[in-house]
């Protein structure tokens, strides 16, 4: 009997400290969805903890209470963001019938995030450059990177596979290939260049079927 109170009691401490931890990841979460702005808009180097606060609604003290630093704080940003990044084509990929179907929606959802969040892809990159000289962002920064790269090969491969072919390339060189344009269109996209989203759409276009 003392054995399955003891038990009991056990289950419960447990599935306390379960409810505890969400609690908390979930508020880190909302932290960082209320930091995202700021980091986009100013960026690593130029971003502090107190900065941070001051364009939110949450106090200095809150955001060190739940992070250990403004690189923490970053990366869960990043992280938070890119999650949803990665799903962002899937609906897509999964209703194509057609390559022309797949895309048209593939490169309608790809100029929309480079219009709409361009600061947050900005903030990913910073925060990928500053990986080469902060540890603490380096198994983060490869993670991520690892999901980008399985975003794009869902697409190269659906598109492949509705033409009865295979990609022509590995995951990795896919990845570098399609994330090479997009920095540079993203970067001509914040420069002011107004002809950037089409070139980098109208170079998509011609790109898929040479690799797929």
């Amino acid at each position: 009997m003392a054995r399955q109170v003891t038990g009991a009691a056990r289950r419960v401490a447990d599935a306390a400290e379960v409810l505890r931890d969400e609690k908390f990841n979930a508020r880190r979460i909302e932290l960082a969805e209320a930091a995202l702005e700021t980091l986009g808009e100013l960026g690593f180097a130029r971003t502090s903890l107190r900065e941070i606060a001051q364009n939110s609604a949450f106090t200095h003290g809150v955001f060190h209470y739940y992070f250990s630093d403004k690189l923490d704080l970053i990366c869960c940003c990043v992280r938070h963001y890119k999650a949803k990044c990665v799903t962002r084509y899937d609906e897509v990929v999964a209703s194509a019938t057609s390559r022309a179907e797949l895309t048209e929606g593939f490169l309608a959802k790809l100029a929309a995030t480079l219009q709409n969040e361009a600061r947050m892809h900005r903030l990913w990159y910073d925060l990928r450059s500053q990986a080469m000289f902060e540890a603490a962002f380096r198994k983060d920064v490869l993670e991520i990177d690892k999901s980008l790269e399985a975003m794009i090969w869902r697409i190269a491969f659906r598109y492949a596979e509705l033409g009865g072919n295979r990609p022509a390339s590995s995951p990795a060189a896919l990845y570098a290939l399609f994330d090479g344009l997009f920095q540079s269109a993203l970067l001509k996209h914040l420069a002011g260049d107004k002809t950037a989203i089409a070139e980098l759409l109208d170079e998509v276009r011609r790109l898929l079927p040479t690799v797929c």
